[in-house]
């Protein structure tokens, strides 16, 4: 899973930055926008088929509908706020405690759903796409944790506050920007360096003020409903009755 996703990146950046940049290049006048639309698309297909043809518990499927539900329901209010609001803490919290999995479903799901309060659109892909690796990278994090350890969870999260900016910014760069060269890509991710600043720092804040608790929370429901499971495996471990 881990290799798919990086290489899904590593083809998308590349085609994106080299291609489109190229007058000389047959594809310059691609229309980018939707091709990355449908690339991101592919990738996410290739996730959840995957996920479909992975052995899940109900009780895993109702975990994921519900932290899902409940980032997308928290990030509605604080619309208002400019890129602020508590979605990838949540996304990421769930990722550290039940895997990278989980975590990528929760994120994608979360955004799919709060985009029938905030608008659909040829960008919910990509938020998908982006809140998934949000958790992905909590699960990658949390894997070998056996406690909550604030500080390195604090600098993913402000780290992703400025990454999940950085491959939205892929997106607007190809959907609204013209012509795509590199002054113009570098003057999109100078203009959005303000706001990705304030989404690192809104999730330090959340992570400060809920970190510990949300963690608390979620390691409980996990000893509780899972049994047994390698520390923050989560989801991606087998239950003991499962085995019997």
């Amino acid at each position: 899973m881990k290799r798919l996703f990086f290489t899904v990146i590593l083809l998308i950046a590349a085609l994106l930055l080299l291609l489109s940049v190229i007058p000389e290049n047959p594809l310059y006048n691609v229309n980018w926008a939707l091709l990355s639309v449908l690339l991101v698309g592919l990738s996410l297909l290739a996730f959840f088929r995957r996920f479909d043809h992975t052995e899940i518990s109900a009780r895993e499927i109702a975990l994921i509908a519900t932290m899902a539900s409940l980032a997308a329901v928290a990030r509605v209010p604080f619309a208002v706020i400019m890129s602020v609001q508590p979605t990838t803490f949540m996304v990421m919290i769930t990722g550290y405690v039940f895997g990278a999995q989980t975590g990528f479903m929760v994120g994608a799901v979360a955004a799919l759903v709060s985009n029938f309060f905030l608008g659909q659109g040829p960008w919910t892909p990509w938020q998908m796409f982006s809140w998934g690796l949000c958790g992905m990278a909590a699960g990658l994090l949390g894997r070998k944790q056996t406690e909550f350890k604030r500080i390195p969870f604090l600098l993913l999260c402000g780290i992703w506050g400025y990454l999940f900016g950085w491959i939205m910014n892929i997106w607007h760069w190809l959907a609204f920007v013209y012509p795509l060269t590199l002054k113009t890509f570098i003057a999109t991710y100078m203009a959005s360096f303000a706001f990705d600043t304030l989404h690192a720092a809104g999730n330090i804040v959340f992570t400060l003020i809920l970190g510990k608790s949300f963690y608390l929370v979620l390691v409980r429901f996990r000893k509780k409903c899972f049994i047994v499971r390698p520390p923050t495996a989560g989801c991606e471990g087998e239950a003991v009755g499962r085995r019997q």
